[in-house]
């Protein structure tokens, strides 16, 4: 049985990390209200980006717009988001198995693979696997702006329009609510029109100014943007709620230790209590023999 000052040792140690775990949580659920109000926000202009790049490509020959010309895929480049700190349970590990899977089908199909990660843990989980890694971006979701998504997004489409790679692969998760997190694949290169089917709405056919070749011809890049935006979003609203979750149940399970040793504390003691007792009674017999 362990000696009394070994417990109160243990104790002190896990209450000392309660409260660390439970100044994270209160950290990551104010980052969660801030970054989850902006990828709420940011939703209804994706899905009205969307709607417009729908009608407009509807409208035009596709055929001379190279970002939707899908070609013999040689080269997928996987563009995975990561944390840039542990701590945040099964965020990163979700996005690293989906990714390895994505890079396991492709490699069976023939195509090459190369990765783009932002997020300093799949960095390192990465670099550990036989897997090149073309950039990475560490300390980027700490400080995002918007400028971020746009060189991002400027560069995969400046290679995809040189042929360097014939697919662009977005791979984050997704804001669902504070306990709940989706990993979702996306493909963000060549674009594929959105869909918005409208069973009851009447089509409505626009005279557009300037011609629609010219608002395709300034909407793809923003449309690009945007997609990795929203994706950077996402998961920083993910990542806060993850860690947020995993904190508070870290904090609960240091308050199950605490009691279960303060129970074990208290019955060392009684028993340490009752052999004195047991000790002083018998040496007293002992005298009056």
């Amino acid at each position: 049985m362990a000696s009394l000052k070994a417990i109160r040792t243990r104790i002190r140690s896990i209450k000392s990390t309660q409260k660390i775990t439970r100044a994270m949580k209160m950290v990551a659920a104010a980052r969660l209200r801030r970054s989850q109000e902006q990828a709420l926000a940011a939703r209804p202009y994706e899905h009205l980006m969307n709607e417009v790049l729908s009608g407009v490509a509807q409208r035009v020959d596709l055929e001379q717009y190279p970002l939707f010309k899908a070609r013999d895929v040689r080269c997928v480049e996987i563009v995975a988001i990561t944390s840039d700190r542990g701590l945040c349970g099964g965020f990163n590990g979700i996005i690293e198995k989906k990714v390895r899977k994505l890079a396991d089908e492709a490699r069976a199909n023939g195509q090459e693979v190369v990765l783009r990660i932002i997020g300093k843990k799949g960095t390192e989980y990465f670099r550990r696997r036989e897997v090149e890694i073309r950039k990475s971006y560490t300390g980027l979701l700490s400080s995002l702006k918007f400028s971020s998504a746009q060189e991002i997004a400027t560069e995969l489409t400046m290679l995809f329009n040189e042929g360097r790679i014939d697919k662009v692969l977005l791979v984050y998760n997704e804001f669902v609510s504070a306990v709940a997190q989706k990993a979702v694949e996306r493909q963000l290169l060549p674009i594929v029109p959105p869909e918005l089917p409208k069973p009851d709405a009447v089509p409505v056919d626009y005279i557009y100014e300037p011609e629609a070749t010219a608002i395709l011809d300034d909407l793809l890049p923003r449309y690009i943007t945007n997609q990795m935006w929203a994706a950077l979003i996402e998961s920083l609203a993910s990542e806060n709620a993850a860690r947020m979750t995993a904190m508070d149940a870290a904090t609960t399970n240091a308050t199950e230790m605490i009691d279960k040793l303060t129970i074990q504390l208290n019955r060392t003691r009684q028993a340490a209590i009752t052999s004195e007792l047991v000790e002083i009674v018998s040496g007293a017999e002992a005298l009056k023999g």
